[in-house]
Order: C-alpha cells, then sequence, then structure tokens
C-alpha cells in the first residue's frame, strides 16, 4: 500500500440493517464503495426483544474475510450504530445476554416511576436530554427495578458499538457520543452524573471511563486476524452514534444551518458549542446529545421512515412489493390525499400490523380510510413533512442563530418527493445528501485520526 493512501472500514449498523462501507483515501481523492450488507432484525423471545449482537459480529467476520480474500488491507476499523442500547459483560468477559432493543416494551412507564424520585425538571437541567423511554437511564432502572440477573453479575455497561468493538478486539471502551444518549452523561461536564445515577440507586461501577471520538480501542485479537486472513488491523472508537458520524459529515462548529437525519428514525437540529438546558427546551422535549471536536448536537427525535419500513413488511407478507421510486410515484399520484396522523404518536413504536395500525388512528382522527396503498404513503410522507414543519418552528425558537438551511442526510435524503414537501413545511431552503452521511462521518474520523498522528 503507498504511504499516502489509506483504507478504512466503515461498519454502520442501523436498527433494521446494517452495512460496511470501504473508503480509500489518495492525496485530495476519496472513494467509497460498499463492500457488505446485512440484516439486523429485532428478535423477539418470549415476549421480550432484543438484538442479536452475535449475527452482527458473524455479519463483521464475514467481511473482514472477503475483503482479505481481495487483497484488500485495511489501516482501521470503525463502528458506528444507534443509541441507547447496551450489553452487560460479566467479570470474565462473557456477554451475560443479549442485549434488550430500546422497542422493547418493558420500559413503558418507567420515566414517571423515575421522576417521583428525581423530578424530570432536575434530570433535564443535568443532563439535558429528552425523555423518551428507552433511555438508558431508565431501561437499567427497569432491569434493576425488575431483578434482571444479568444485572446482578455485570462488570461492566458497555454499548452497542463498543461492545462489538469489544468482541472484536477484547478491549472496552465507552465512547462519549453513543454515551451522551444515555441520559446518564451530565451537559457540562461531560462525564457520567454519578451522583443523578445514586439518587435512583443505579450501579455506577459499571461505568467505563469516557473517551473521545479517534481512540484507537486495540487491534483485532490474533485469533480473528488469522480466522478472517485480515491482519491485525487497528479498530477505533469513532463516533460511535450513527447520527453524530452523520453530523460530522456535514456539518461544524459555526454553521448556522440545520441538519434532518433521515432513517428509521429522523433526527432534526443544530451543532452548537454549549449545551441548551432552558426550561423551554425542556418543555419541548429538544435533547442534547454529543457531538465531536467538542461540539453538542442539539435535536428533536421524530419518528422517521420507521414508518414506512414497517408498512412495507405488512405489504410484503400480503404480496405487494414496491421499489422506492414506485412509493414516491404513488405518493405523488395520491399527494391531493388528506389523512394525517402524528408520526411521533407511541401507538406506532412497535404495532404488529403497522399498515392496520395507521388506519384505525386515520379512523380515530375522522378521516376518510386510504382507498389504496398510494393514499397510504401519501400520508405518511405528508404527516412526516407537517412533523418537520412543527420541529423546525421549535428549533428556531430556541436556536442561538438564524437557521439559514436545512441539510437532509441519510437514506431520507433520496427520497425527492418528501424533500420537496418538507422544503415547503419549513420553510428555507433544503439542501439533500450525502444519503451515506454516516459512514462518510465515520471515515473521516478515522482518516483524521491517522494524519494528525
Amino acid at each position: 500500500m503507498h504511504t499516502d493512501t489509506y483504507r478504512f472500514l466503515a461498519i454502520d449498523c442501523g436498527a433494521t440493517s446494517g452495512r460496511a462501507m470501504l473508503g480509500t483515501f489518495s492525496g485530495d481523492d476519496f472513494k467509497m464503495e460498499e463492500v457488505y450488507r446485512f440484516p439486523n432484525p429485532i428478535m423477539e423471545l418470549g415476549g421480550a426483544y432484543y438484538w442479536n449482537v452475535y449475527s452482527i459480529y458473524e455479519h463483521i467476520l464475514r467481511c473482514l474475510t472477503e475483503l482479505a480474500r481481495q487483497g484488500i488491507e485495511l489501516d482501521s476499523i470503525g463502528i458506528d450504530t444507534w443509541g441507547v442500547d447496551f450489553g452487560l459483560l460479566a467479570s470474565d468477559g462473557t456477554l451475560l445476554s443479549l442485549p434488550r432493543a430500546y422497542r422493547d416494551p418493558y420500559t413503558v412507564g418507567v420515566p414517571e416511576e423515575v421522576f417521583e424520585r428525581e423530578p424530570r425538571e432536575m434530570m433535564y437541567s443535568l443532563t439535558g436530554i429528552q425523555t423518551m423511554n428507552f433511555n438508558s437511564i431508565f431501561q437499567l432502572y427497569a432491569q434493576k427495578e425488575n431483578g434482571i440477573s444479568a444485572l446482578s453479575y455485570a462488570k461492566w455497561l458497555v454499548f452497542m458499538p463498543d461492545l462489538l468493538s469489544y468482541f472484536l478486539t477484547g478491549r472496552a471502551v465507552c465512547e462519549y457520543t453513543i454515551a451522551s444518549t444515555s441520559g446518564m452523561v451530565n451537559a457540562y461536564t461531560r462525564q457520567f452524573d454519578k451522583q443523578l445515577m445514586g439518587r435512583l440507586g443505579l450501579p455506577t461501577d459499571l461505568l467505563l471511563p469516557i473517551v473521545q471520538p479517534g481512540t484507537v480501542v486495540g487491534a483485532l485479537l490474533p485469533s480473528i486476524a488469522k480466522k478472517t486472513g485480515i491482519g491485525e488491523v487497528p479498530v477505533v472508537a469513532v463516533a460511535g452514534h450513527d447520527t453524530a458520524s452523520a453530523v460530522a459529515a456535514v456539518m461544524s462548529a459555526g454553521s448556522h444551518d440545520a441538519y434532518l437525519s433521515s432513517g428509521t428514525w429522523s433526527l432534526m437540529g443544530i451543532v452548537t458549542n454549549e449545551p441548551i438546558v432552558t426550561a423551554r427546551a425542556a418543555e419541548l422535549n429538544f435533547t442534547n446529545e454529543g457531538g465531536t471536536e467538542g461540539t453538542i448536537r442539539f435535536l428533536k427525535n421524530i419518528t422517521g421512515m420507521w414508518l414506512l419500513e414497517q408498512c412495507r413488511k405488512a405489504w410484503n407478507i400480503a404480496g405487494r412489493d414496491y421499489s422506492y421510486n414506485e412509493m414516491m410515484g404513488m405518493a405523488e399520484w395520491a399527494k391531493d390525499y388528506t389523512g394525517r396522523i402524528n408520526p411521533d404518536d407511541p401507538r406506532f413504536a412497535n404495532p404488529a400490523n403497522m399498515d392496520a395500525e395507521i388506519r384505525q388512528a386515520l379512523a380515530e382522527g375522522g378521516y376518510t380510510e386510504p382507498k389504496n396503498d398510494a393514499e397510504m404513503l401519501s400520508c405518511i410522507f405528508h404527516s412526516l413533512a407537517d412533523r418537520y414543519g412543527e420541529v423546525m418552528r421549535m428549533l428556531r425558537e430556541l436556536a442561538p442563530f438564524e437557521i439559514e438551511r436545512l441539510h437532509i442526510i441519510g437514506g431520507g435524503a433520496a427520497n425527492n418527493l418528501l424533500n420537496r414537501w418538507t422544503e415547503e413545511a419549513v420553510g428555507i431552503p433544503v439542501v439533500a445528501g450525502p444519503t451515506e452521511a454516516t459512514a462518510i462521518g465515520n471515515l473521516k474520523i478515522q482518516h483524521k485520526r491517522v494524519i494528525s498522528n
């Protein structure tokens, strides 16, 4: 490999699927290609919902084996995932149980129980994190209250991207951006707030020291290096939260633009140097999560393409399968359908049949039932655009500057119809792309680590 050419692998694992993107930096040139893709469905066992992290690990090994077979040498590997979920490791390093998935209903009602011990306003003033029942702090509280046995034997709590890195290297770290989604990190010190956790009776000895994006976790274990043939490649703790990596691809401190990371979830926000922790921000349920280079991602979570993905799942079972281009055309054709839903209604978190659930919500709202899938698509896209408009109005009220443009990044950026309806709803120019922002940000962090050393 030439000394001025670097190849990095970004493992971008989402809440429904994952992929591996190979990035090549040669001087000022950058190329990226997808080299592997794999499913990552939530797994139900006994009424509880889990992530099959062993399956993800096996797919990563298959990817590395294939790259080695092609003679591709890597300078490093970085992994990013969704936020909040975690695994528990025993003192001997064993994973005690599969990580619970954030859509598991075991945390329903838990925030209200927690707020009886620690007022919501006080928690927000410390962490700056919006209340969502699946935040890590509520999951940990639920596991303690439910007597989950794994928690009793746990030595370390490890968030999802760091857990996968641990499988590969045998070394456990806690990267800042992923930890910041937990509701357990102080917004100002940017360290775990152990006093808060102690008042809730939560164990604090499980927490690892926080490291910043760009930290080398370690090299691939010799057994993995040999099995795959890829060698003892370094694994880097990138911005482990996928949105943090995505934002790093297009935004930096000082920008007066907003972003909408559009995927299974939609996350709309701005980049700031300091957290915005005010009574109004708490009332509107905005969150302050960690970014790269000392920044804060001030944003709001919005249910995104989950609605579409789950409808497609129901339609596929019924024998109806559409491409994304077909669905955009169908929605455009049915653009005059007036039915609307609130995408963030808890009823859409994990229904047995999304199509049926949306139809029921529309009926309860007094709307005419969609006559076909085209009208259902029109409802979903219009409802999302309307919600984006609402959140943008909130964001403008809270932002310390005038927002000039909205960058739509992630897979949803390819939906030209939704982008157009979103621009109409938010009232400012929309810039679409890149669709692969998360992988680009992941790769940029790996590249920066190499060239800065």
